[in-house]
């Protein structure tokens, strides 16, 4: 069955794309699916997956210290207060993706959040978690791209103000913090496992 689980180094079953690099092997075994609370940790990965439209996550994953470093650990405070010579500095900078229009939507949005509360990103993204009566993906053929949920979410975050969260990458962003698993059901990552 082609797109099922296989074995790693280890004989553990694992998603597929989860064995290409030993970089992928570690962000698939200990940090995909997992779920991320708080509201800079969630701001970091909806900027990563924004960074990462039209590119491979494997792009963005070997360049995440540089993001760090570059946005000052995505704390939202600080990056809202970015300025124009920030935006130069980043533009410059080879360890991020250098997208004008993607650092842009990052110190956009960062504005936008800056004005929330605490806790309402976190709340807000949570709340489009989906109930547990999605059963488990037996193939990576069966991993949705888009779901109901990633586009509610995406069009509640655009309504707020923020940019570049279109529905794929609302739901990569589902993925990515643990609000689905899409681990394939015999991968041992499944339900936090390893």
């Amino acid at each position: 069955m082609t797109g099922a689980a296989v074995p790693g180094p280890d004989g553990g079953l694992r998603c597929p794309w989860g064995l290409s690099t030993a970089d992928y092997v570690t962000y698939h075994d200990e940090e995909w699916g997992r779920p991320v609370h708080g509201d800079d940790a969630l701001f970091e990965r909806l900027c990563l997956e924004a960074f990462q439209s039209g590119l491979s996550w494997i792009t963005i994953l070997r360049r995440r210290e540089g993001f760090r470093s570059a946005f000052d650990g995505f704390k939202i405070s600080s990056v809202a207060a970015f300025t124009e010579a920030d935006e130069e500095r980043l533009l410059a900078d080879p360890g991020i993706i250098r997208n004008r229009a993607k650092i842009r939507a990052t110190l956009a949005n960062a504005r936008v959040l800056a004005d929330w509360p605490a806790g309402e990103l976190d709340d807000l993204i949570w709340s489009f978690a989906p109930g547990p009566a999605r059963s488990a993906p037996r193939t990576i053929a069966d991993v949705p791209a888009v779901t109901d949920e990633s586009t509610a979410l995406a069009k509640a975050l655009k309504k707020r103000g923020l940019r570049f969260v279109g529905p794929t990458t609302a739901y990569a962003l589902m993925q990515a913090c643990g609000l689905v698993d899409d681990h394939l059901a015999d991968c041992v990552a499944r339900g936090g496992g390893r």
